[in-house]
């Protein structure tokens, strides 16, 4: 259950010169009565009432952040902190009737002060679970603000947050659709993902790694189940390798059959075992063959293809670098 009990008569005032005012719909309407009745909010003065009856339905609060900042600019400013102090006191007075709590937080916040918010939040009020949207971290993208607020989801959660609350591309421009709250759920859940791996949570790496070797090794229905939108991912995939074989090549359309990195990658480990070597000198001795291949062919840049097949096919050995006799010689300053 939401109240906006944080808005006190005296922070209204705070918010005059903000960039952007005051963008909590509840926090302007309880602005505004305490402005027109000259009164303090009634549910900061009838708190106490409302926590008995919260307490005798056993309903958790969800204590509102009526004056979060609705742009960068207006970021961990005076009314800000002092709501959140506030609410760090109405936190108190419902842990005293049993009620349980979470905070709403902000917003608009740049990175470099949303960890700040983290650390005070936690400090005023009391450790009790911070519940956040984003925060959106730039102005400057309307229609993609799922993405920055999700940067700022991954941050605050990283940090510590207890909970996000996503937010759609339409975020600022209109309601959203169901493809729309498709996206801001798919973002947070990324963004989600991502604070519980740089947390080091257990198990959390374990999907991703799952996903990386499906990936290495051309498992591409398997990288399509795990993904966390299979049906974008294998719709993705299928825009330009639409037939089933594809589903087991050994490459993708991004590097085609010659130049795909992970291939190539299994080439060189398969040479090293082949050779009894380790990668690093199996590179070496695989750029010794080519090496020879390239002077068999008269080492011409531009050569027919049957020769080059030719050459490659041959046996060819790659000759020993000569030994000097004696200690080496500085390199002249033209060699």
């Amino acid at each position: 259950f939401t109240v906006h009990a944080g808005v006190l008569l005296r922070f209204v005032p705070l918010t005059a010169k903000r960039v952007t005012g005051i963008v909590s719909r509840g926090g302007s309407i309880l602005a505004a009565w305490c402005l027109a009745h000259h009164q303090e909010n009634f549910l900061y003065t009838h708190f106490e009432e409302i926590c008995e009856i919260m307490a005798a339905y056993d309903v958790a609060f969800s204590l509102g952040d009526g004056l979060r900042p609705g742009s960068v600019a207006d970021a961990n400013d005076v009314a800000q902190l002092a709501e959140l102090r506030t609410l760090g006191e109405l936190t108190e007075v419902a842990w005293r009737h049993d009620v349980q709590v979470m905070i709403e937080g902000p917003g608009h916040v740049p990175m470099h002060k949303i960890k700040e918010n983290v650390d005070l939040q936690l400090e005023v009020c009391h450790e009790a679970p911070f519940y956040t949207l984003g925060p959106l971290v730039t102005d400057v993208a309307p229609g993609y603000d799922h993405i920055t607020s999700a940067v700022g989801a991954a941050m605050i959660g990283m940090f510590g947050t207890a909970m996000l609350c996503y937010v759609t591309p339409k975020e600022h421009l209109g309601l959203p659709d169901r493809d729309d709250v498709k996206q801001g759920v798919i973002a947070y859940k990324i963004a989600a993902h991502a604070a519980d791996v740089a947390k080091g949570h257990p198990g959390a790496q374990g999907w991703d790694d799952a996903l990386s070797k499906a990936r290495f090794e051309f498992r591409w229905h398997d990288q399509f189940e795990l993904a966390l939108d299979p049906e974008t991912a294998r719709a993705y995939h299928d825009e330009t390798l639409p037939a089933e074989p594809a589903k087991t090549a050994h490459f993708c359309s991004m590097c085609g059959p010659k130049f795909c990195s992970m291939r190539i990658s299994q080439d060189v480990r398969d040479y090293a075992a082949a050779h009894g070597v380790g990668d690093g000198d199996a590179i070496e001795l695989g750029m010794k063959e080519k090496s020879a291949e390239f002077a068999a062919v008269g080492s011409e840049l531009y050569v027919q293809a049957d020769d080059a097949a030719a050459a490659a096919a041959s046996p060819v050995t790659a000759s020993p670098a000569p030994v000097s006799p004696g200690p080496a010689s500085p390199a002249s300053p033209g060699g």
